[in-house]
């Protein structure tokens, strides 16, 4: 017997299984189909990063590369306040930038999604005790309270559109009238889920209206923009 007779007749000997059969495959062929472009500008996820930090416990030279320091001191130069009451440093890896912008900052509280990461962070600021940490990905799990400096450095071209987005929004809900937002991120073309560029103009559209440009600076290898929030 042909194997398609086979099915057939295996269903008719099944006729009570039969609807839920059709509506299994009517649901099948209806769901929207996730195109390979598509589900490659998801957000890069969290095991990614873990990996890379088990391999190499400074996988960008954060501590070692002249390049890397520059641009921590273009960062911190661009700051438009002296002083911050709380600041919210979002990606900070080993903590190389966040103990400059400890000195600016009553209280700050640094994030990231590697536990390796923080626990060299928590090393390197253990003499800063304005300074706290913890494991968070932005936005789904975006910190209480309110701050008057937010800083995502190196990790807005990480995530698709969507959580660009709703990065924008969080930072709307948590950012003191008159606070400072800055962004850094890496231009050269790349694989991850937005160029620099395009992470950033998806991010201040989002913004438009509650939050301002103040400072828009490129270097040969990234853009350093800051925007203040609307009092």
């Amino acid at each position: 017997m042909p194997s398609a007779l086979r099915r057939w007749g295996h269903h008719v000997a099944n006729l009570p299984a039969l609807p839920g059969l059709i509506w299994k495959n009517v649901k099948h062929l209806c769901a929207p189909q996730r195109s390979a472009a598509a589900q490659a500008r998801r957000s890069v996820p969290t095991a990614h990063f873990e990996a890379i930090y088990a391999r190499n416990p400074d996988p960008w030279k954060y501590g070692t590369s002249a390049y890397e320091q520059e641009k921590y001191t273009a960062t911190v130069a661009a700051l438009p306040e002296m002083r911050f009451r709380r600041g919210l440093d979002i990606g900070c890896s080993i903590g190389v930038l966040t103990r400059r912008l400890a000195d600016r900052c009553d209280e700050l509280l640094a994030i990231d999604v590697v536990e390796r990461a923080l626990a060299q962070a928590r090393a390197l600021c253990a003499d800063t005790p304005q300074v706290s940490f913890a494991r968070a990905r932005i936005p789904e799990e975006w910190p209480e309270g309110r701050f008057d400096l937010i800083v995502i450095s190196e990790v807005l071209y990480y995530l698709d559109p969507a959580d660009i987005r709703r990065t924008a929004t969080a930072c709307l809900r948590s950012l003191e009238p008159g606070g400072t937002l800055a962004l850094v991120n890496f231009l050269p073309p790349n694989k991850r889920p937005c160029y620099a560029d395009e992470a950033v103009t998806l991010l201040c559209a989002a913004l438009r209206r509650r939050c301002e440009p103040a400072i828009g600076r490129r270097a040969e290898t990234y853009r350093l923009d800051v925007l203040r929030a609307v009092r």
